[in-house]
């Protein structure tokens, strides 16, 4: 499957786990981070081509007190050092029944970046491992591709626009649509 051929794209988001980085549950650990195989050269290769790229990720660890912003924002400089570094990190500190409008699927995070890098939503195109990062890229009006991980579940792949095999080749599509931007 591909983007949409009509729609132009200035940018790229990442979800954080299982998308970047080994998902460790719950993770406001920097010692315990781990990219992916292959994320580094992925994210090097969309800025190479002159693509913003950021991050959007869920972290009800600090909602549930399992962790201080502090802790999330350190291992979010970790997983920077490692495979990054990104534009915008935009992290919803929220847990699944506050109610936020930031919290994936919701829109918030997404358009959060949209606003800081300056592309609009429309023409980014979010990457991640689940369902819930596909619903806050329609939601936010972007593209999405979802790089199924063992996490995933059947019906996620099945009902998901544009799947890639990993970030290598999710990348690859992106930039077969990317465009220049002042």
């Amino acid at each position: 499957m591909a983007l949409s051929a009509d729609r132009p794209v200035g940018g790229i988001l990442f979800d954080r786990d299982d998308t970047l980085v080994v998902d460790v549950p719950y993770n406001a650990d920097p010692h315990r981070v781990v990219p992916v195989p292959g994320a580094r050269l992925a994210v090097q290769r969309a800025r190479a081509a002159g693509l913003p790229v950021g991050v959007v990720t869920n972290q009800s660890v600090i909602a549930r007190g399992g962790a201080t912003r502090a802790e999330v924002d350190a291992t979010n400089a970790r997983v920077d050092e490692l495979v990054g570094p990104f534009a915008v990190w935009c992290v919803c500190p929220h847990g699944p029944d506050d109610d936020c409008a930031c919290r994936k699927p919701r829109p918030g995070l997404v358009l959060q970046a949209s606003e800081v890098l300056g592309v609009p939503a429309e023409e980014l195109v979010v990457v991640g491992d689940i369902g819930a990062d596909l619903g806050a890229a329609a939601a936010a009006g972007a593209q999405s591709i979802l790089v199924p991980t063992r996490s995933t579940r059947a019906e996620e792949i099945a009902a998901a626009p544009t799947v890639a095999v990993d970030l290598a080749e999710a990348v690859a599509l992106v930039l077969a649509r990317a465009v220049e931007r002042p």
